[in-house]
């Protein structure tokens, strides 16, 4: 996640090693993998500190959280 975080923080692109993308059963949520059966979901909410971006973590575990994002 530190990753996640760092990438988040530069407001650069999220690395392709955790594959970042939308869910496109779910709209305005993202997933990311950080680990092999490690899977995470999202969606940005308002912002808590003026121009920093906020993650509302939804679901965060195995592939099976894919199942309901």
């Amino acid at each position: 996640m530190a990753a996640f975080v760092d990438d988040l923080s530069a407001g650069r692109p999220f690395r392709k090693g955790l594959r970042v993308k939308r869910v496109q059963a779910a709209s305005g949520v993202w997933e990311m993998t950080f680990a092999p059966d490690g899977r995470a979901t999202w969606r940005y909410g308002a912002e808590v500190h003026p121009g920093q971006p906020h993650i509302v973590w939804r679901r965060i575990g195995n592939h099976d959280v894919l199942d309901r994002p």
